[in-house]
């Protein structure tokens, strides 16, 4: 824990504008997000506000085009290969059972790209993909299908209704667990964690994230971030 708290205090020097590389850039980070939903469009609308150009993506154009539009200039339409194009980091927000064939068409052009994993399996609607997660654990799941990425869970144990109402609430702010096996990956959305109004709380590796993905401890706990440490300091 000690050597994790570290770590976290020494990101917090990090400049929002800072790029995957670590390296210091003079325009802001760019997002793209796969998928639109509630998930894509809640997420992306925050990044917005915080200043963020943000590409939102779909299987339904008019879907990522209607919610590009309600948020002026930074935001903008395109299909989930041209987010995968636009942003340094990528938002993984679709029914699960989307993993295997995103992977298959986007893990090349994801080299070396943070994807930000906020999806959740649940068997009743993903079918074998998500049995697979439960098994494995989401996080080195989605790493498997893509493997060219630097795969983050993060934002996927908080429901969006309450992202809406959370986000930049009076001190202290809402925790958000993360984790991740890749750990330059970190700074980056570290960064946007706290772009969108809440505390990061870095957990472990992609391993870790079972303990705040659906059918354990961690998962919709809402807690500030010392609290949300205690609770998922060891395996549930």
């Amino acid at each position: 824990m000690i050597a994790r708290r570290t770590m976290l205090a020494g990101l917090t020097a990090l400049p929002f504008s800072a790029r995957i590389s670590g390296a210091q850039a003079a325009s802001p980070l760019k997002i793209g997000t796969i998928g639109a939903g509630q998930v894509g469009g809640t997420l992306g609308a925050l990044w917005v506000k915080a200043g963020c150009r943000v590409m939102f993506s779909a299987r339904d154009l008019a879907q990522a085009r209607k919610v590009a539009q309600s948020l002026g200039p930074l935001a903008s339409a395109g299909t989930p290969q041209e987010a995968a194009a636009f942003g340094d980091v990528l938002l993984l927000a679709v029914p699960y059972r989307a993993v295997p064939e995103l992977g298959r068409e986007l893990n090349a052009a994801l080299a070396g790209k943070i994807l930000l994993d906020a999806t959740n399996p649940y068997s009743y609607r993903d079918g074998a993909i998500a049995d697979e997660a439960d098994r494995d654990g989401a996080g080195p799941t989605t790493q498997r299908y893509f493997p060219n990425a630097r795969v983050v869970r993060g934002f996927n144990s908080i429901a969006m209704s309450t992202l809406r109402r959370e986000a930049h609430r009076a001190p202290p702010p809402l925790g958000v667990p993360v984790a991740t096996n890749h750990q330059d990956a970190l700074p980056p959305v570290i960064e946007l964690v706290r772009a969108a109004g809440f505390d990061p709380v870095v957990i472990g590796d992609l391993s870790s994230a079972t303990r705040f993905q659906p059918g354990h401890a961690g998962f919709l706990m809402e807690r500030n971030a010392t609290e949300l440490k205690a609770a998922l300091a060891h395996d549930d």
